[in-house]
């Protein structure tokens, strides 16, 4: 983030500067200034939440530049530490300070990004453009923005300015490797990640640095070749596939490298395809690099293994040089066997269920048949619809047929009015990260998805706090097969909606 000028204290001053911060860290403009330098000197060193607790010295402390300065300084290291509510509502404050800093309002949709709120962050940034068209953080915001709605092309033209307006910025590299790797074009993904870790400090160890110093080993390693490769690939490409229902699972046949059908799960809540750590061996899928991964359970962050399928055949579609997620090392005391799984999505293919008659249907476009609801859909990653629970409040909830249920965070709770007397009742849950322990079933909440109203609903509670460190943005919650099968459903990236049918 591009900060104002100010003279940083030489390491050789570092000790006088400590004494001065543990004497005077709330008396004045004076000691707001020190306080100042010392948290842009420890983010220079990648200490963030130490940075975070000086700039918020500074922001109780100084005078308005002083403030605004420190402020912005603080916002981005909470962002960077996932304090994503204490950014939202700093960003209320900055906003209020400078209501016309372009830089500020950017900002402001960045802390609106975090916390899940993608259309308001958009407006947001659209509002700092206005202001400043060249405005870096803004461009690089409509770009996450675009890709969310998968209009890539678009986002890739404002994530290219957003760099070369502000080459130092890491943050403009990662989103400019992220869109890369969602076109297909693993090379310069490679190259933008590389930046990105180039002009991170030294001694940044945060989950987003591990990730992306594996993921540039993993983009290599494919060479010239074509990820996940489609087998007839064209702009109406279309294909349709028998499903079977086991255990409120969607099931189809597949075959890994040329060997013998095996289970697949359909799951639009993964990111990649996955396999067991049995599965790569059989199939002669070689680990690349460690990876993290995040999900539901006790885990939360875990250290998988990334690989190659050289073939994938799911039905009629068969695509080449698949990026693999390797369940290794598995899990224990689980009570089921982990299984394997595939969304479409991670293709960049749209997918439509017809739960009723067993249909799956998979193309880079869908019918645009007549829906019962059309929810506007985000993929950043996941693929996301908003809702509005108990009312008003404004929640992404990811588009799970892996999973079952509607769950909510822990954090979403946090931000609605419940009874204190409201039950609940714990649950044993488990997801991909293991058991969760915190888990429970809260009754009576009403959720509405457009013209679908549920009422006096029971929800389950999750720990989503890894995957919302891993993702960048606080997870609202999932809805699963118990909802979804209600319907014939249509994710169409093309037209970037979920539509809801009567099954």
């Amino acid at each position: 983030m591009p900060f104002a000028r100010a003279r940083i204290p030489t390491l050789a001053s570092l000790g006088l500067l400590l004494v001065v911060v543990g004497l005077k860290a709330d008396v004045g403009q004076g000691a707001a200034v020190v306080q100042l330098q010392l948290g842009q000197l420890l983010v220079t060193e990648g200490r963030y939440a130490d940075a975070a607790e000086a700039y918020e010295r500074a922001w109780r402390g100084g005078d308005r530049p002083t403030r605004l300065e420190a402020g912005r300084g603080l916002l981005v290291a909470w962002l960077r530490t996932a304090e994503f509510r204490r950014a939202r509502d700093l960003s209320d404050e900055l906003v209020a300070l400078a209501p016309a800093d372009p830089a500020v309002i950017a900002l402001r949709g960045d802390a609106l990004w975090a916390a899940g709120q993608f259309d308001l962050a958009e407006a947001r940034y659209r509002d700092a453009l206005t202001l400043a068209p060249g405005q870096p953080r803004a461009r690089n915001g409509l770009a996450k923005t675009l890709a969310a709605r998968s209009q890539l092309e678009a986002a890739l033209d404002e994530a290219s300015a957003a760099v070369t307006a502000a080459p130092r910025e890491a943050e403009f590299h990662h989103t400019l490797g992220y869109l890369y790797q969602r076109l297909r074009r693993f090379p310069e993904a490679a190259t933008a990640y590389s930046s990105y870790i180039n002009l991170l400090p030294n001694k940044d160890r945060s989950e987003q640095a591990l990730w992306a110093r594996q993921q540039v080993r993993y983009l290599q390693s494919f060479g010239t070749r074509v990820p996940s490769e489609i087998e007839g690939d064209s702009p109406d490409l279309r294909l349709t596939m028998p499903f079977r229902l086991v255990r409120d699972k969607i099931i189809v046949q597949a075959r890994v490298n040329g060997g013998a059908p095996s289970n697949f799960v359909l799951d639009t809540g993964a990111e990649l395809t996955v396999v067991t750590k049995r599965t790569a061996e059989r199939a002669g899928i070689t680990p690349i690099v460690y990876t993290l991964s995040a999900g539901v359970g006790q885990v939360g962050l875990r250290g998988l293994q990334l690989g190659r399928m050289d073939s994938f055949q799911i039905g009629p579609l068969t695509l080449t040089n698949v990026p693999t997620l390797i369940k290794n090392p598995p899990l224990t005391d689980l009570p089921t066997r982990e299984a394997e799984s595939f969304s479409p999505l991670a293709y960049g293919l749209s997918v439509a269920i017809d739960y009723r008659n067993r249909v799956l249907t998979i193309g880079r476009s869908l019918d645009e048949q007549p829906a019962a609801v059309e929810l506007p859909l985000h993929l950043h990653r996941l693929a996301m619809v908003k809702g509005f629970l108990n009312g008003d409040q404004p929640v992404h909830f990811v588009v799970d047929t892996g999973g079952e249920v509607i769950s909510i965070s822990r954090a979403t709770l946090d931000t609605i009015a419940v009874p204190p007397a409201a039950r609940r009742i714990p649950l044993k849950v488990y997801g991909v990260s293991g058991w969760d322990p915190s888990a429970f079933l809260l009754p009576g909440m009403h959720l509405a998805f457009d013209e679908v109203k549920l009422s006096n609903l029971p929800v389950v509670v999750l720990d989503l706090g890894a995957p919302s460190v891993l993702l960048g943005f606080e997870l609202g919650g999932t809805v699963g097969h118990r909802f979804l099968s209600k319907y014939s459903i249509a994710i169409d990236l093309q037209r970037s909606v979920l539509r809801l049918s009567s099954s």
